[in-house]
């Protein structure tokens, strides 16, 4: 008897272990969103842009803000930093809470959620002003709730000759279906944590799929995750590292080579 009330404990034990382990990822993944430093811009200046141009600046985890030539401003997974401004849109993805918020700023015109909130995929093709964007709903590893489907969109930021796409906190590969949807795209906004998306080398799968010029990566977290990304990809990519997290790129300036830019903040 007590060996079999051993075996019991030891059982139970492990269950408990493995339902602490799958809540501490999600917990990780906040908490690490929040240790990581957004970027405080103490004077916002709009940018001047030439037609066909967009200034993209990383303020931190996954969040960028896109700004067209007609002076829209998007912030992409959104949950309250818009880096000092108030954006025109705003996208979010319900992988957690440091992808969204339930209460955004009445003054953005246009919040864009990556799910349904009725249930099913949602649907988002909308233009503001000189921007066009649409989204394609992906799905969410559940954890201890299992699969969510819908639970994530790839949006999609078209502007002047550009097509911008952010894979919010993208949990699978891409099918024929997902890739007819997207199209080309130009740039992509890539997480590279390699464990609460995809794992690192699955994700270059991925970029390799959709073949884009310009790769971006976010949702790093620090440098020592970056650093083993950028080791997966250094024999097929050129690697630049900003000094500055805002670019200001046109279809003129997309390498002739897949390229990895690196702009500062995690």
């Amino acid at each position: 008897m007590a060996i079999g009330l051993r075996v019991v404990l030891v059982a139970l034990s492990a269950l408990l272990l493995a339902a602490g382990s799958a809540q501490a990822t999600s917990a990780d993944c906040l908490a690490m969103a929040s240790r990581s430093a957004p970027v405080q811009m103490a004077s916002y200046t709009p940018a001047a842009l030439e037609q066909g141009q967009v200034r993209l600046t990383f303020i931190g985890h996954s969040s960028f803000i896109i700004e067209s030539p007609g002076g829209i401003r998007i912030v992409t997974d959104y949950a309250g930093n818009s880096g000092g401004i108030v954006p025109d849109v705003v996208t979010m993805n319900q992988a957690h809470s440091s992808h969204y918020t339930d209460s955004p700023d009445p003054a953005i015109k246009h919040v864009l959620r990556g799910w349904n909130p009725e249930g099913g995929p949602a649907h988002h093709d909308v233009v503001v002003g000189d921007v066009r964007i649409r989204n394609v709903p992906t799905d969410l590893r559940g954890g201890m709730t299992g699969r969510r489907e819908n639970g994530n969109s790839i949006f999609i930021f078209e502007v002047g000759d550009l097509c911008i796409g952010h894979l919010g906190h993208l949990h699978h590969s891409l099918g024929p279906e997902h890739l007819g949807m997207i199209g080309r795209l130009d740039i992509v906004l890539v997480p590279v944590d390699g464990g609460y998306t995809m794992a690192q080398a699955e994700m270059l799968e991925v970029l390799k799929t959709l073949k884009t010029r310009l790769v971006i990566p976010m949702h790093y977290f620090g440098p020592s995750t970056l650093a083993r990304f950028v080791g997966t990809l250094e024999d097929s990519y050129v690697v630049e590292y900003a000094t500055e997290p805002v670019r200001i790129v046109s279809s003129a300036d997309l390498p002739a080579k897949p390229k990895l830019l690196v702009l500062p903040g995690y």
